[in-house]
């Protein structure tokens, strides 16, 4: 089941596309779950191997609109001070003016700007991410996984979502050279979400 409708009508017979009344009643608010979620990155490390981490601390908001998807939205404010990558030593250096510079900026924030279908359960949210103080646009590639009611009475819908960025943009420019030739940390980044969100009251 898809979250937003697509208009197939054609020029000659330009009629409303029918809303599916099981998408219609996904509308409202939701705020994300994030004892059943995750925000997670991937980065190069020394050119040979990935290093993998997350974040423990954020809160957000989704707003669906079955009916009209692109009044679709979201907002995720993100603690820097929750990075986890499984070292002390280097999610303290991540933490620090090197990279994130968390005391100065304690936020990561994403606010949407605009939403597509894709086709079937892909979509695409385009938005503001501010990191460090620095405001770019980023696209994030989504899959609606469903909803459902779960035993405590709770309607909840989920998404998977993938999104790559060049963490230089962002002012993170720390680096290593390597004695082999290269960089200790790759410029690119690969971020994934895992989002289940609760429908308010």
């Amino acid at each position: 089941m898809g979250l937003f409708s697509r208009n197939t009508a054609t020029a000659a017979t330009a009629t409303p596309a029918a809303v599916d009344p099981a998408l219609a009643a996904l509308t409202g608010e939701y705020a994300i779950d994030p004892a059943h979620s995750s925000i997670g990155f991937t980065a190069r490390h020394a050119m040979v191997t990935n290093v993998r981490g997350a974040f423990a601390d954020y809160s957000g908001t989704l707003t669906l609109d079955g009916a009209n998807p692109a009044a679709s939205s979201a907002s995720i404010d993100v603690k820097i001070d929750s990075i986890d990558t499984g070292s002390a030593d280097r999610d303290a250096h991540l933490r620090g003016a090197d990279f994130f510079d968390a005391g100065q900026f304690p936020l990561m924030t994403f606010r949407s700007t605009s939403a597509e279908t894709l086709g079937g359960s892909d979509y695409r949210i385009t938005g503001d991410l501010t990191i460090k103080g620095v405001t770019r646009p980023i696209s994030i590639d989504l899959e609606f996984n469903g909803s459902a009611t779960d035993p405590f009475g709770n309607e909840r819908v989920g998404f998977e979502g993938k999104a790559e960025l060049l963490r230089s943009e962002w002012g993170l420019t720390w680096n290593a050279a390597l004695e082999t030739g290269g960089v200790l940390v790759s410029d690119k980044i690969k971020l994934t979400f895992e989002i289940s969100a609760i429908r308010n009251a």
